[in-house]
Formats: structure tokens, sequence, C-alpha cells
């Protein structure tokens, strides 16, 4: 079995890689391959190891996983790249940031990046946890999920993505994912020490990522600036595409500072 984890690629350009959260595989960021393609950007949206047709890895942690994000770079002959993380996956872009800050042109954390506090883990990795020892299936842990952690405004053809793209996970690996994320322990001291420009896009009402949490990261990283979406909860790609991606964009666009 391959090493190399499956991707899905698109345009030409500056490399934008997607990583997404653990509640979903690449579907959860596909639809920001035409859009970033459409603006001159080659996306790559990856199924993180143990999704999809990656192979799994052992133990499953943020240096292994940030060893196989690394592992994609070069076989994609890029020497550096932009990092879009959801959720997990804007853990995920920290972790390699700080292995490789030379890999890492800028940073966009989406619903995502602080280390999780006990009360976080009790309030929503656990009763994930739960859902799966009580025997749970995929499809039905996703209606349950989306429901509670989508805003009040969310597209609702977005939820419709959240939910399929979840409900595909193996339920295994959805555990081991789970029990990462509490191992996940950069803290400010380590996480200041990142200058790549950053953007930090959350919704207003996302129960798993506070806004207080995403706009505290902004304030500790030294080139960041934060955007909270009205109405939207957890996804905010996919329930304010408009919204996510011109922030998306605008930031791209812009020439980085001199430090």
């Amino acid at each position: 079995m391959s090493l190399l984890p499956t991707f899905s690629l698109l345009g030409s350009g500056p490399t934008v890689l997607l990583l997404h959260d653990a509640d979903g595989d690449h579907l959860s960021l596909a639809p920001l391959l035409e859009t970033l393609a459409a603006a001159g950007y080659r996306a790559v949206a990856w199924d993180m190891p143990g999704y999809g047709r990656s192979a799994p890895i052992e133990p499953y942690g943020f240096k292994g996983l940030a060893q196989r994000c690394l592992l994609l770079l070069d076989a994609l002959q890029c020497e550096e790249a932009t990092l879009v993380g959801h959720g997990f996956g804007a853990m995920l872009a920290l972790e390699l940031a700080l292995r490789a800050p030379m890999r890492v042109r800028r940073l966009v954390l989406c619903a995502g990046g602080p280390p999780l506090d006990a009360a976080a883990s009790a309030a929503w990795v656990a009763p994930r946890l739960a859902a799966l020892d009580r025997g749970m299936d995929m499809a039905l842990l996703a209606e349950l999920v989306v429901a509670r952690d989508a805003g009040t405004q969310a597209l609702p053809e977005g939820l419709q993505l959240a939910r399929h793209a979840m409900g595909r996970v193996h339920a295994a690996t959805y555990r081991r994912a789970l029990q990462a994320l509490t191992g996940f322990a950069r803290r400010a001291p380590e996480l200041a020490r990142l200058h790549a420009p950053a953007l930090l896009i959350g919704g207003e009402q996302d129960r798993c990522t506070p806004p207080e949490a995403l706009l505290a990261l902004a304030q500790v990283l030294p080139d960041a600036r934060a955007v909270l979406l009205p109405g939207v909860g957890h996804w905010p790609q996919l329930e304010d595409p408009e919204g996510f991606e011109g922030a998306l964009l605008e930031f791209l666009a812009r020439p980085p500072r001199l430090h």
C-alpha cells in the first residue's frame, strides 16, 4: 500500500493544500478546488491518512500526519504552499508550519487551530466517542453532529455535503482522529514563533471552536487577522461559501508584509 495520501488536484499556479477536518474527508473542502483553480492557484485536497483510500498511520498523531503532508508536498514538487485547514486540519496546518516553516507560505485556519482545553474535550469530543462506543453508525452520527453544530443561517446544500462527507468516514479512523485531537499541545509560546501571514475564519455560532478562542489565537500569531461570519457554525466554507471564498481570495491576493 502506498504511503502517499490520495488527493484531488485542479489548476496551476501557487499551491494551496486543503486539509480537512476529522468530521469529513476531502469532500468537505472540494468546492474550493474549482474556486481556487479559477483564481490561478494549484488547489490540492488530500484525504488524511485513514480517510478515503489513504493508508492509515501508526501511531495516529500530529507528528505522523505532518510527515505525510510533507511527503505529499515533495511528490507534488512543491517547495512551499499555502495551507488551508478546517478544524482538525487547522491544527495540523499549525503543526506543519512549526515543523517545516520554510514550506509554508501562508496559513488559513478555518474553524480550528486552538488546542482543546478540558471543557472543549468534554463538550464535543467525549460525546462523539460515546456515540461510537454505543455502536452508532457514521451516517446517523453525521446527522446529529451537523444539526447540532451548524449555524442558523447555513446554506442547506452545504450542510447536505457536510453530512455526506462525514457519513463516509470509517468509524475506526474517526475514533483515532478524535483521540488525536486531545493530544494537540502546541501552546502560545510556540505559536508566537510562526511568522507566516495567517487568516483565521470562523463562524459566530461555532460551538466547537468558539469565536473567542479563534480571536485569542489571532492575538498570539504575529501576523494574523480574523474574520467571523454571522449565522455560521462549524463549517464556514460550506455554510457561507460566498463569504468564506471572498475572504480567502482577498487574503491570498494580498502582498506579503515585509518583516
